[in-house]
């Protein structure tokens, strides 16, 4: 899976790259291991009606994240201090407690409670993503960007599969269980075996956040990433909390909606992952942000489609190509701040940018669930795709007053 390319790496890279890859992949198939079901297990606990069905959803989808935008500044002013391992192990140690308790929740709003105690120690990929940035060589930064990206795709594939035959066998509780086990692990791996070339930075050295901004070549190209970011974030974010509920719709007396579901949920993980590496090398090749033009306009033609689906399994063609769309944006993303942050501010801006995402999430998540609950799922397609437009037209036009 390493490049063949020849570059001067730091001691250990190869095998702290394996193991926060490994890290990232089961991060992702621990999330969607359980948060596709996360609407249909919140329908057991209680007698609720469609719309709080909906509401719950979002709101357990929405409560990490809004953790996240929070706490994110605080863990990326730390992270510059002490190091993005010590982040990666906090994140995996607090994480295995969180999603192993919410496997016992006995109603909604226990679950929306650990989800937003989970979203206040989370981060790992965030922040695994920023210590390789931080540990490669330029040259390489968009290959590495997009198999970053891979691991927690390639997780996103295999869970809601995974997730979809334990739920159905065992509940939906298994799968909780299974993954904070599995995220403990994680935190062992990182701790054990990766190895991070960093010098620890006193308080009273660290630059402000105001100076590092002002000192960037080109502080409104970041400021258009973050938005970016949250944007892309939010289109995501918009679909998951009700693709289990849109396939219920799609087929309502078929008595493998989980098993369904789960395929559905996973269609754009194996798009992306067959895509990020050709990706990648594209980006090191022409630059990310010509790549991410072309991804935002993809993605949001290929959302036209989705609005008038027949059924699930073309929900999942569709979801499979936006998949390969999506290994375009991101890491697109990323790969730009990377190249144009300097090592010393990776964790602060990183953290600014993990913060943006969150607050894209609980757009999303709330933007999701709010319109399928009041009007149709359909809806929610058209405006993701709109959204996506207004993200492609702000990078144009930044990219035009650039070259003005």
């Amino acid at each position: 899976m390493v490049d063949s390319h020849s570059y001067q790496l730091p001691k250990g890279w190869h095998k702290t790259f394996y193991t926060l890859w490994a890290g990232c992949f089961i991060t992702g198939l621990g999330y969607s291991m359980t948060m596709p079901f996360i609407s249909l297990f919140i329908e057991q606990l209680g007698n609720y009606s469609k719309f709080q069905v909906n509401l719950y959803s979002g709101l357990a989808f929405a409560m990490t994240f809004i953790a996240q935008a929070i706490i994110s500044p605080y863990w990326g002013n730390l992270a510059d201090r002490k190091g993005r391992k010590l982040m990666c192990m906090r994140a995996a140690g607090i994480m295995s407690l969180t999603i192993f308790i919410t496997g016992l929740a006995q109603s909604a709003f226990f679950i929306i409670g650990m989800r937003f105690l989970q979203g206040l120690f989370s981060g790992y990929i965030n922040n695994a993503t920023a210590l390789m940035a931080g540990e490669t060589p330029h040259q390489r930064s968009g290959w590495v960007m997009s198999q970053m990206m891979t691991a927690g795709t390639a997780g996103n594939l295999v869970g809601p599969l995974l997730g979809g035959v334990l739920s159905s066998a065992f509940g939906y509780r298994i799968p909780f269980f299974i993954t904070g086990g599995l995220m403990f692990l994680v935190f062992l791996s990182t701790w054990l075996l990766t190895n991070e070339e960093f010098t620890p930075v006193s308080p009273k050295a660290m630059k402000p956040m105001k100076d590092i901004m002002r000192a960037l070549p080109d502080v409104r190209l970041i400021i258009t990433m973050f938005i970016t970011t949250m944007i892309v974030q939010s289109s995501t974010m918009s679909i998951d909390p009700i693709v289990s509920l849109y396939v219920k719709s799609l087929m309502p007396h078929s008595h493998t909606v989980a098993l369904v579901a789960g395929v559905v949920a996973a269609t754009p993980g194996l798009g992306t992952m067959l895509a990020a590496s050709k990706v990648g090398h594209i980006m090191d090749n022409i630059g990310p942000q010509k790549v991410l033009r072309w991804g935002l306009i993809s993605a949001t033609i290929l959302f036209i489609p989705m609005t008038i689906i027949p059924n699930a399994w073309s929900l999942a063609f569709w979801r499979f190509l936006l998949g390969i769309a999506s290994a375009a944006l991101l890491p697109a993303a990323q790969t730009v701040l990377t190249l144009n942050v300097p090592s010393e501010a990776f964790g602060r801006i990183f953290s600014y940018n993990q913060s943006f995402q969150a607050i894209g999430a609980v757009l999303g998540s709330l933007l999701g669930s709010t319109i399928s609950g009041m009007f149709t799922y359909e809806w929610v397609f058209a405006s993701t795709g709109l959204i996506l437009l207004i993200n492609f037209l702000i990078v144009l036009i930044f990219n035009n007053r650039k070259k003005a």
